[in-house]
C-alpha cells in the first residue's frame, strides 16, 4: 500500500526542529520512504491525499493514561469526603475500578481509543488496574486499542489494598501472560500494536513480596516498570515510616529502575531521588491536569529531569491541550519552561517507544520512520519557521486543528470521518457506564477484604 501526501507542509517537532514546506511525503506500508520537493512524481500511489494548506506532524504520545477511567466522565455516584489524595482514591477510583468487568473496560478502551485519534494521538502507554477482572484485562484492552488501529502499551498495576499478597501475584501473572501473549505474536509474524509493560499501582501498596515478584517479572519479560511514585506526601512518609529509605532507593535496591522504566507524578521526590532516576536513565511522566486536579502540589525539580514525557493520567488523551496547561501551569508557579521545552517533553515519548517496539523509530516525518502521522489544518496568521515552531504548538495547534490521522501506515481517520458507525459505539458505551456507575456506587471506600490504604 503507497499513500502519498502531495504538497504539503511538514513540521519536525523532535530535535532538530525543522518546518518544510511545500512537500512530498511518501508512505510504502506502514514507513516513511520519502519526504521532499517532488518526492511523490514518479510515485503510482493508492492514496493520495492533497496536502495544500495543511500541516503534518509525527503522531503524539500519550505517555501515561488510565483507559479504565474512560466510562468515568461525569460519572454519578454518592462519596464520601474528598479533602486529600488518599480520600480521592478511596472514594472515587478504588471504587470504579473494583467495579469494572471485561464489557465495561473493553468500552473504556473504546472510548479512549476513539478520543486519542480524534485529538492527534497516535500511541496511549496505559496503567491499568480492575481487581476484580484481573485475568485477560490486558488483552481487553488491547484489543480496544488494535480494533481501531491506535498503538499502545499496557500494564497492569500490581498492589495488595484488595485482597493482599493475592491480588499482587494475580497482576503479576496477568502482565507475564500479555508480554508472553505479544511474543507469541510476534513470533508468528503478526503486526502488533500494543506492547507490555510490568506494573505497580504506588509503591505504599507494594509490600517487598510484592516488589520482588514485580522484579521478577520484569526480568521473565524483558520489559520494564510503569509505576506511579510521591504523588501525593503519604507515598513517601509511608517508605520511611515502614522502610526508612527513600522510593528511589528502595525501587532501586529491587533492580527496578532502568532505561526502559517509566514513572509517574513525582511530586514529592527529593534532589537525590532525582538524580538517581536520572543515572538510571528511567523515563517520567509529568500530568499537570491531574495533578491540579487533586491538588497534590508542582514539582520544582521537572527541568532536572533528563527524560522528561507527558502523560495525561486518564484526563483524556489531547496532548495540545495537557501541553497548554502544563505551560501555563508552570509561568503561575514561576517555572523556567517555554514552549519549546514542553514540545520537547512530548516528543521525548518516541524513545521510550522504541525500547518496546525494537528496530522501529518514532518521531519524525522522514524516510525510515514509522508512518504514525497527524494532519492538521492549521492557518497559521503569523510566520511559522523552525525558531517560532513550539510557539505556534502552545499559542494556535489545538485538536481542533486535527483532521486525518495515519497509524502504522493506515490512515485510522480521514476528514475527522471514521469508516464505521461511531455513534452507535457512543450509545452503547453510555449503557455500559450506568451500570458501571450503579456497581460502583454500592461499592464502600474500604476496601473488599478491609485493608485500606
Amino acid at each position: 500500500m503507497v499513500t502519498v501526501i502531495r504538497n504539503t507542509r511538514v513540521i519536525q517537532m523532535m530535535e532538530p526542529v525543522e518546518v518544510l514546506e511545500g512537500v512530498d511525503v511518501v508512505i510504502e506500508d506502514d514507513k516513511i520512504k520519502a519526504v521532499g520537493k517532488n518526492a511523490a512524481a514518479e510515485v503510482k500511489a493508492d492514496k493520495t491525499i492533497e496536502g495544500d494548506g495543511k500541516t503534518v506532524i509525527p503522531g503524539m504520545v500519550c505517555g501515561h493514561h488510565h483507559y479504565y477511567s474512560g466510562l468515568s466522565r461525569a460519572m454519578l455516584i454518592s462519596a464520601g469526603p474528598q479533602t486529600d489524595l488518599i480520600q480521592i482514591l478511596k472514594e472515587w477510583w478504588w471504587r470504579l475500578d473494583r467495579a469494572l468487568d471485561e464489557e465495561s473496560l473493553y468500552y473504556s478502551s473504546l472510548i479512549c481509543t476513539l478520543d486519542a485519534i480524534k485529538n492527534g494521538t497516535t500511541t496511549c502507554i496505559d496503567h491499568h488496574e480492575s481487581p476484580n477482572y484481573i485475568g485477560g484485562s490486558l488483552s481487553t484492552l488491547s484489543k480496544g486499542m488494535e480494533q481501531f488501529g491506535l498503538r499502545g502499551i499496557v500494564a497492569y498495576g500490581i498492589t495488595d489494598r484488595n485482597y493482599g499478597m493475592k491480588e499482587i501475584r494475580d497482576g503479576v501473572q496477568e502482565g507475564i501472560r500479555f508480554a508472553k501473549e505479544v511474543d507469541a505474536r510476534k513470533a508468528r509474524g503478526e503486526n502488533v500494536l500494543v506492547e507490555a509493560m510490568v506494573g505497580g499501582h504506588a509503591p505504599f501498596t507494594i509490600p517487598e513480596e510484592g516488589m520482588e515478584l514485580l522484579a521478577d517479572s520484569a526480568k521473565q519479560t524483558g520489559r520494564g516498570m510503569h509505576l506511579h511514585v510521591a504523588e501525593g506526601e503519604y507515598d513517601s512518609v509511608w517508605s520511611h515510616h515502614f522502610y526508612n529509605m527513600d522510593i528511589m532507593d528502595r525501587l532501586d535496591k529491587h533492580g527496578l529502575l532502568s532505561d526502559k522504566t517509566l514513572l509517574v507524578h513525582g511530586i514529592y521526590l527529593n534532589e537525590h531521588e532525582i538524580d538517581l532516576l536520572n543515572e538510571r536513565g528511567c523515563f517520567f511522566a509529568h500530568n499537570p491536569r491531574s495533578n491540579m486536579n487533586n491538588q497534590v502540589g508542582y514539582s520544582k525539580y521537572l527541568p532536572r529531569i533528563r527524560n522528561l514525557i507527558m502523560g495525561t493520567d486518564g484526563c483524556g488523551s489531547n496532548m495540545f491541550e495537557e501541553c497548554k496547561i502544563a505551560f501555563f501551569k508552570n509561568r503561575d508557579a514561576n517555572g523556567p519552561f517555554w514552549p519549546g521545552d514542553y514540545m520537547r517533553a512530548l516528543t521525548n515519548a518516541n524513545r521510550f517507544l522504541e525500547k518496546y517496539f525494537v528496530g522501529d523509530r518514532f518521531g519524525r516525518v522522514e524516510s525510515g520512520y514509522k508512518a504514525d502521522l497527524t494532519i492538521l489544518s492549521y492557518q497559521n496568521p503569523t510566520p511559522l519557521v523552525k525558531e517560532n515552531a513550539a510557539g505556534h504548538f502552545i499559542w494556535g495547534m489545538s485538536s481542533n486543528s486535527v483532521e486525518s490521522v495515519l497509524i502504522n501506515g493506515k490512515l485510522v481517520m480521514e476528514n475527522r470521518q471514521f469508516d464505521f458507525d461511531e455513534k452507535e459505539i457512543y450509545a452503547k458505551a453510555a449503557e455500559c457506564a450506568k451500570r458501571l456507575w450503579n456497581r460502583t456506587d454500592g461499592l464502600s471506600a474500604t476496601g473488599t477484604s478491609g485493608i485500606v490504604r
